[in-house]
């Protein structure tokens, strides 16, 4: 398939789709006449590229799992498990972190909103 139509199955824009390429996270084959041929696990590869991105994974971290975690056969499926679940555990951590964050984050403004809540006069 063309990039055109790549497009319109993902939803991701053609821009999009050439920037996935730059970044090493696509890499299309192409035609006698140059132009990006696209597959099936393309379309599979763009839609997990697309939720790592809204998981805020950058691109070099994913051009990293992809290059050490993927495309091994089937003999070295442990190594690819082991690696997977390697990047898993850190972005879960990362997550944790973050909630962390955000729940410190909630309690400080909790405690500032009763504090000034406080000072308000009635009317």
């Amino acid at each position: 398939m063309h990039i055109r139509e790549l497009s319109q199955l993902t939803g991701a824009s053609l821009r999009s789709l050439r920037y996935y390429e730059q970044k090493h996270l696509l890499t299309p084959s192409r035609s006698e006449n140059g132009y990006r041929m696209y597959d099936e696990l393309d379309v599979e590869r763009v839609r997990k590229i697309q939720l790592y991105l809204k998981l805020g994974v950058s691109t070099e971290e994913l051009a990293r799992l992809f290059r050490n975690c993927e495309g091994f056969s089937d003999h070295s499926s442990d190594h690819q498990a082991e690696c997977t679940t390697s990047f898993y555990e850190e972005r879960l951590e990362e997550v944790r972190q973050q909630i962390q964050l955000l729940q410190e984050a909630e309690a400080h403004l909790e405690r500032l909103v009763l504090h000034w809540k406080h000072r308000i006069k009635p009317k």
